[in-house]
């Protein structure tokens, strides 16, 4: 069974609340860790970004997302692991990745955390294409 990942629009703070509250009855689990991916308003050549538009080949990015997943889960010992990423426009300023991992202990949230943001940046074809305030865009390089 795969996890639903894409999420229309930018990930709301409510959502990522909600994701941390229904965590408090495994009690298992004695560290979280977050990575939250913001859209910057990075300036090119005098151009100010105002928003990202997220797309994604959805079924062959699904397909990487559950072997990150299952790397993830072989490689740390995990409880829990989610990832959730927009598709279409985000503001700058908005959140658009958001990696929540679970554990028993710290050391291991925190390597997972890495590796997994890092697996996503490489190995998922999620393409932004960056909006500037004067209606110009630029396809995004992932770094």
């Amino acid at each position: 069974m795969s996890k639903k990942v894409f999420i229309k629009g930018a990930i709301t703070p409510e959502f990522i609340a909600d994701s941390i509250a229904k965590h408090q009855g495994k009690h298992t689990i004695g560290a979280h860790n977050i990575f939250l991916g913001q859209v910057r308003a990075d300036v090119h050549e005098e151009n100010v970004v105002k928003a990202i538009e997220y797309t994604a080949y959805e079924e062959m990015a699904n397909e990487a997302l559950a072997v990150i997943r299952e790397r993830a889960f072989a490689q740390f010992d995990l409880v829990c692991m989610h990832i959730y990423h927009s598709l279409g426009v985000v503001k700058a300023g908005e959140i658009c990745l958001f990696v929540f991992v679970s554990a028993g202990h710290r050391p291991q949230v925190y390597e997972a955390t890495e590796a997994i943001v890092n697996w996503i940046k490489t190995e998922v074809p999620i393409f932004g294409k960056e909006i500037f305030e004067n209606e110009d865009f630029v396809w995004k390089q992932n770094k």
